[in-house]
């Protein structure tokens, strides 16, 4: 369906305002505009069929909200609706996750860690033309290959509440430090290689929380940079 034209719908600039100020916010709301992504003013402008002052006037007012940041030299881009919540679930999913990867080695189905590798490797094509949300289903896909093996199914729900609580946040971290997407390909290599060479489970355990704290650490920081260049 085609945006409408505003230009008709309201002529006054503020009602112009109003109404992106609308649109977009039904786009973070009903999740087709993720976390992280960025809002391209004139873009946006086309689809309404304004100019670009009432969009710039809208994106203001969700930044008022919470709902938007403005990062120099980034422009705007949509936030972490629950960055606290967010906080708090990666560290818990760092901890059962790291450990249903260890429980879960042992006991892998055949060709699991083939198709897990081949699933890095896929992540490692998408670095050239970086789609952050592509990346972060691959990225479940990815762990989902090396912890649904997990023999323990009260830590396998745990692990899942984790992961399901991070979509009803709308997470992609890698849209806001896309750095870190390269990071996390290498980490996966080594956590694979630990698995597949029948390392000591603390290891593997290890490996896997860390891997998981460094993208929340990576977020947190990004998080710092911008509260401190905020005026």
């Amino acid at each position: 369906m085609s945006a409408p034209d505003i230009r008709t719908a309201s002529p006054g600039a503020a009602g112009k305002s109003q109404l992106a100020y609308q649109w977009i916010r039904e786009r973070i709301g009903d999740g087709r505009y993720t976390a992280g992504y960025r809002l391209v003013l004139d873009q946006i402008a086309r689809e309404l069929g304004v100019s670009a002052v009432p969009v710039r006037e809208a994106v203001r007012m969700l930044e008022a909200e919470g709902l938007v940041t403005f990062e120099r030299n980034v422009g705007a881009q949509v936030a972490m609706l629950d960055a606290p919540e967010y906080v708090v679930t990666m560290q818990t999913l760092a901890l059962v996750e790291g450990y249903a990867t260890a429980l879960s080695a042992p006991t892998l189905p055949a060709g699991a860690i083939k198709r897990a590798r081949a699933i890095n490797d896929d992540m490692s094509a998408t670095l050239a033309h970086f789609d952050p949300v592509s990346f972060t289903k691959l990225n479940l896909d990815f762990h989902a290959a090396l912890f649904e093996s997990c023999p323990n199914a009260h830590i396998l729900d745990l692990v899942h509440r984790g992961w399901n609580r991070l979509a009803v946040l709308r997470e992609s971290t890698f849209s806001f430090v896309p750095g870190r997407a390269h990071e996390s390909v290498v980490e996966h290599t080594t956590i694979l290689d630990l698995v597949e060479s029948g390392a000591d489970a603390l290891d593997i355990e290890l490996a896997a929380r860390n891997h998981r704290l460094a993208t929340l650490d990576a977020f947190i920081a990004h998080r710092r940079r911008t509260e401190e260049a905020t005026p």
